[in-house]
């Protein structure tokens, strides 16, 4: 369990420093560099063999979970502690900070107990918490301690089936549940937080890199689902008396001096409210083209489309390809105080400063295609419609390019020679599409592999797809890569996404086959020819430089064959 290697010897004064630097929480990153350690983990080994520890890496470590029984889960969360092994008068303890000797006298008094300290990872220890106790498992034991007191009928009300005023939902306990919840999420990276009524009870997931991941609770947790929910809805500004109609609300929040934006989406299932909230992290997303993943080729050719006096561009994909963020990169990149740029949103997902941005409402006649008409008597000079849905809307975007203006807008097609075709099956004349549709960009998010733990990846020509291109990887001399696993990713071999892109440019051969109304695949090898990359090359591309892997392409394209 302890590293072998050599490390060198620290002082008093050292020692006073990484102390400091443990009770204050400061990156331990920061006093390896100053300390002239190579890493975290060098750190901490140096310090376990100058107070006389053993040093342990949690990383796949499996702990027995009868470890816990009779431990007191308060003294976990308070010291950011954990037993990792027990014997009869013995008590194995993983903390974070060695230099905390009262809390480790406090435990053994509590336990009547010896106890041996071993020195771990301050992150490593609260993943291994959180994934054996469950997310806000220390609100929710505080929760369950009331209830064998004087308050349990305060609990039973939380967990009732109305809350007509919603005052125990407010209570400190279930507000700290909620928030932790959320905060946990923010800190995971999460897009989404799925909460969901299911009949054994609650099930809490978390999006990762697009990727649902199940969190681990405590059984406990289920019978405050309802409290849970009208905690959410209050927060949310929402009706907490109306369960039998979906709804729709956001909520506002500052985490570690963040603004965080929650879009909430409730929906009444079969055993109660389902609950699905998008995060999005004002701070923490800038949007520029170069930052996407898009290959050098296809920006300059793109950076030529964006430029253009009139017509229409467009981006395709399915839901959570991000369509939204390219079309937001473009406009940052063309905005300046010259041209007026004018977006139609459902909904307005960012704020854009120095774009005049229009919230799409349905219910009282502000759809896409209405909105468009009276944008064009703002004298915009680019223009973007959230989505092309039906032909008013299409007719309405063609116009407006045939009327000079730039006009950007997505589609859901499988690829960029779709576009032209569905279109056309919208209502809009042939004609018209081909002389208007200047450029179609399609695209699909990839997981990026995590740079801490991705390891070779062994498979032979026999094993992979047979387009994989073994004689461009050879030529670069590369290594094929695949994912590991380690805590910098949360055990997933992946960290972040980023995009692959097939950019469409219509020249004069795509724009006749666009108005004899040819098939798709026909367009498309029409493209190819002219240059085009696919989306399954491109993704090869990124597979050849270590980006991501084989089977995240597989994931989200199809042969070209």
């Amino acid at each position: 369990m302890s590293h072998g290697t050599y490390v060198p010897v620290l002082d008093r004064n050292h020692l006073k420093t990484i102390s400091r630097a443990m009770k204050s929480r400061r990156p331990l990153t920061e006093v390896a560099g100053e300390l002239e350690f190579a890493s975290v983990a060098d750190l901490l080994e140096a310090t376990a063999t100058a107070l006389g520890m053993v040093r342990v890496d949690l990383e796949g470590i499996s702990v027995d979970g009868s470890v816990l029984d009779g431990f007191p889960i308060k003294v976990i969360h308070r010291f950011e502690v954990f037993p990792l092994k027990r014997q009869e008068d013995r008590v194995t303890l993983a903390v974070s900070n060695p230099f905390e000797i009262h809390a480790i006298d406090a435990i053994a008094a509590e336990m009547r107990v010896a106890i041996t300290p071993v020195l771990v990872d301050a992150d490593q220890l609260r993943s291994l918490i959180q994934t054996q106790l469950g997310v806000g498992a220390e609100t929710l034991d505080g929760l369950l301690a009331q209830q064998k007191g004087d308050e349990r009928e305060l609990i039973e009300s939380l967990a009732g089936q109305d809350l007509e005023d919603a005052a125990e939902a407010q209570q400190a306990s279930v507000v700290r549940l909620v928030n932790e919840i959320l905060a946990a999420a923010i800190e995971a990276r999460a897009s989404d937080i799925h909460v969901e009524a299911q009949e054994q009870g609650l099930k809490l997931r978390y999006r990762i890199d697009g990727m649902l991941q199940k969190q681990p609770t405590a059984p406990e947790m289920n019978q405050f689902r309802n409290a849970i929910v009208t905690r959410l809805k209050i927060m949310a500004r929402l009706n907490i008396a109306e369960k039998r109609i979906p709804q729709d609300g956001r909520i506002k929040l500052r985490v570690k001096g963040r603004e965080i934006d929650i879009r909430v989406s409730m929906i009444p299932m079969l055993h109660g409210e389902g609950v699905v909230m998008r995060v999005l992290d004002k701070e923490n997303l800038t949007f520029s083209l170069r930052g996407i993943g898009m290959p050098e080729e296809v920006y300059a050719r793109f950076q030529n489309l964006i430029r253009l006096p009139h017509g229409i561009i467009l981006v395709t994909g399915p839901t959570g390809s991000g369509k939204t963020t390219t079309l937001y990169s473009a406009l940052a990149e063309i905005k300046n105080e010259e041209n007026k740029i004018i977006t139609t949103e459902d909904p307005i997902e960012y704020q854009l400063p120095g774009i005049n941005q229009i919230q799409v409402n349905a219910k009282v006649g502000l759809t896409f295609a209405a909105s468009l008409r009276s944008i064009l008597r703002h004298d915009p000079d680019v223009v973007l419609v959230g989505e092309i849905r039906d032909l008013e809307t299409a007719e309405s975007a063609t116009q407006a390019s045939l009327t000079g203006h730039l006009v950007f807008s997505t589609l859901h097609t499988n690829d960029a020679a779709g576009a032209f075709m569905r279109l056309c099956d919208m209502g809009v004349e042939p004609f018209l599409v081909s002389s208007t549709v200047e450029g179609v960009l399609a695209q699909r998010l990839v997981r990026r592999l995590c740079a801490e733990c991705r390891e070779r990846d062994t498979r032979t020509p026999t094993e992979a797809p047979d387009d994989f291109p073994w004689d461009a990887l050879r030529a670069a001399r590369r290594t094929l890569y695949g994912p590991a696993g380690c805590p910098n990713c949360r055990g997933a071999g992946y960290r972040g996404r980023m995009g692959i892109y097939e950019l469409l440019v219509a020249n004069d051969e795509i724009r006749g086959l666009a108005t004899e109304r040819a098939p798709s695949t026909v367009l498309k090898k029409a493209a190819r020819r002219a240059g085009m990359a696919t989306l399954r090359d491109d993704g090869w591309r990124k597979v050849v430089n270590g980006i991501t892997t084989i089977d995240e392409v597989l994931r989200v394209t199809k042969s070209d064959d």
